[in-house]
């Protein structure tokens, strides 16, 4: 008998390790996209932003990547401007088909959650990652900080709609 065949049950067993591993990493990966049917798809930010959304959006909080949320969410937002969080952040009919439109066309395009949150927040996704376990309960009591619907707080790239980790800064 050939070595290699006499080293055949050892090598059989570090191959299927080694695979075994590398389908993990795999598995980790796809369920890091994909949370409880949270599956943002496209990139949270568009190449190409809205003037109006911008504009409008931005003026009491970061205008919020469209890619965050699905459509649904968008729709609902949109729809009820005029009790906006406890604001009325109404606008005329055809800025808010516009700013509507924009949102729909980017927003998530692989929720398959059975929700339509109307915050951010609300979303598995957000949660797993904002946990107490990620982010001391502090952070958010942070008067740099405030709530976590306050992203740009720590995330130095989110009016970009870029939230990796590389560009956390957590206020002190």
């Amino acid at each position: 008998m050939s070595k290699y065949y006499k080293n055949f049950p050892r090598r059989l067993v570090s191959a299927l390790l080694v695979m075994g591993v590398a389908m993990s990493f795999a598995q980790a990966g796809d369920r890091a996209e994909k949370y409880s049917g949270e599956n943002r798809g496209k990139p949270a930010q568009p190449s190409q932003i809205n003037a109006k959304f911008q504009q409008e959006c931005s003026t009491c909080h970061i205008a919020y990547a469209p890619g965050l949320l699905p459509a649904a969410s968008w729709r609902k937002v949109m729809g009820g401007l005029n009790k906006h969080f406890g604001s009325d952040a109404s606008l005329t009919v055809q800025e808010n088909k516009e700013i509507t439109a924009f949102l729909v066309n980017n927003a998530s395009n692989r929720w398959s959650a059975s929700t339509a949150p109307l915050r951010i927040t609300e979303t598995a996704w957000f949660k797993r990652k904002h946990d107490s376990h990620e982010i001391p309960p502090t952070v958010w009591k942070n008067p740099k900080v405030k709530s976590p619907a306050n992203c740009a707080a720590c995330h130095q790239q989110a009016d970009r709609g870029d939230f990796s980790e590389r560009n956390i800064k957590i206020p002190k």
